[in-house]
């Protein structure tokens, strides 16, 4: 039994005790925040995604469970250090300020060790049972992420091109993972991945710009003129996405069935980028960024179906 004081200064007889179990269960929950699980099993998907793509019919169920687990715990350890690097300005958003690290639930330092077994960890388990290239990748990605793409994010709104990078990494990974090397069919799932991250995190960034400012991060919307600067970049992402996402058909890496899918859906992520465009709101900004979250799944399945049967 573990006992906390109802309040500061009051003696040990009218103290709560709490099962011990509750605290760890507590302790538990709030790693599994840090790690970010949902982001993660985003990022593991993607993996999967790509291992699949370059596994060219020579697919090994045990490969790809080493690489997820070595990349989810890179991953982890990715967010983790990034929450210790932004714990003061976190602190100061609302959508933000209830994160273990500045509610003081997590202790920076035990996070750090945290973050390190994983990542140290995850990089020498992909060494070990997927292959050198994979693991020099992953580590690359955590590096780009928490050493620059964070850091920039109080210096320039060129932080989002940049941590587009790490972010488009994860189906490279898993196409690295399939041990065939990195073909061009890498750099379509990679520029994917990239041009699609613009419109999507330009909404976000849009919707909580006074968050951001007050922070003093340095995103977009906050940094240039409101009127359009941000619904234009949207745009021009999503134009850019277009013919790159129809690449895999020209190239007969995807059939028509595919090509018809991209198609579709990246007109409805212009579509809404330019509604975006034309009239800046919450409510446009909001419809953006759902729309964006129901096109890459979309994407990328049907990429890997009609892969595989070509």
């Amino acid at each position: 039994m573990s006992q906390y004081p109802t309040q500061p200064g009051s003696s040990p007889a009218k103290a709560i005790a709490i099962p011990a179990e509750n605290v760890w269960r507590a302790k538990l929950t709030d790693y599994i925040e840090l790690a970010k699980l949902r982001i993660s099993v985003m990022v593991l998907a993607t993996v999967v995604v790509g291992y699949l793509l370059g596994s060219r019919g020579e697919f090994n169920i045990i490969v790809l469970l080493h690489a997820l687990w070595g990349v989810g715990l890179v991953a982890a350890a990715s967010s983790m250090l990034n929450q210790v690097l932004e714990r003061r300005t976190d602190a100061l958003m609302p959508r933000t300020q209830n994160r273990p690290l500045p509610t003081g639930r997590v202790t920076s330092l035990e996070t750090i060790l945290f973050a390190s077994v994983c990542g140290i960890y995850g990089t020498l388990h992909l060494m070990l049972f997927v292959n050198p290239l994979t693991a020099f990748l992953t580590l690359s990605t955590l590096i780009m992420y928490v050493a620059i793409y964070t850091p920039l994010k109080r210096c320039t709104s060129f932080c989002t091109t940049i941590g587009a990078i790490p972010g488009a990494l994860p189906p490279v990974l898993g196409f690295a993972a399939a041990g065939h090397g990195l073909t061009l069919d890498a750099f379509w799932l990679f520029a994917v991945m990239f041009l699609w991250q613009f419109p999507h995190f330009l909404a976000i960034a849009w919707m909580y710009r006074e968050q951001y400012a007050k922070a003093g991060l340095h995103m977009l919307p906050g940094q240039m003129p409101r009127k359009y600067v941000t619904g234009s970049m949207a745009v021009l992402y999503a134009i850019a996405l277009l013919p790159v996402s129809l690449m895999p058909v020209y190239f007969g890496v995807a059939g028509p069935v595919y090509g018809v899918i991209a198609a579709a859906f990246g007109v409805a992520y212009l579509v809404y980028s330019i509604r975006f465009l034309r009239d800046e709101t919450r409510q446009t900004a909001r419809k953006l960024l759902f729309c964006s979250l129901f096109y890459l799944p979309v994407i990328l399945t049907s990429l890997t179906i009609s892969y595989l049967n070509t």
